[in-house]
């Protein structure tokens, strides 16, 4: 159980930390509290495995359609979508969303191979069905 909850801590407290970079590189982000913080960034996760997916499927043909460019904009809907939810979690503007869940993604790339270091037990493992991979 403790194996499972290790890689979901590391994400979270990854994910965080790049809110909190992010705050303090955009002056139109800031937090009140670490308290929301800390649920902010819960919350982007949650957001992140529930309600991206949906929209990018809904979005297929205009991603199709951009070359795949709509999914900032899908990034940045979803950092508004947690903002509105997260009472001390102050978001200002669309291009604000925009830019820092550009510099948040590349941040949580940078600092997820660092920390997690791509090592197995960290990795999503796949496999092939019965017939292979197709």
């Amino acid at each position: 159980m403790l194996a499972n909850l290790t890689p979901f801590l590391l994400h979270w407290a990854i994910t965080a930390f790049a809110l909190w970079v992010a705050s303090h590189v955009f002056r139109r982000l800031r937090f009140d509290s670490a308290g929301a913080l800390i649920v902010a960034a819960l919350l982007l996760g949650l957001a992140n495995a529930v309600v991206r997916p949906l929209l990018v499927v809904l979005t297929l043909p205009l991603t199709l359609l951009t070359f795949g460019l709509f999914l900032l904009v899908i990034n940045a809907l979803v950092l508004m979508l947690v903002a509105k939810l997260v009472s001390g979690f102050h978001l200002d503007g669309f291009w604000t969303a925009f830019w820092a869940s550009i510099f948040m993604s590349l941040l949580s790339l940078v600092l997820g191979a660092f920390v997690l270091g791509g090592t197995p037990e960290f990795t999503i493992q796949t496999s092939p069905g019965p017939d292979g991979w197709i």
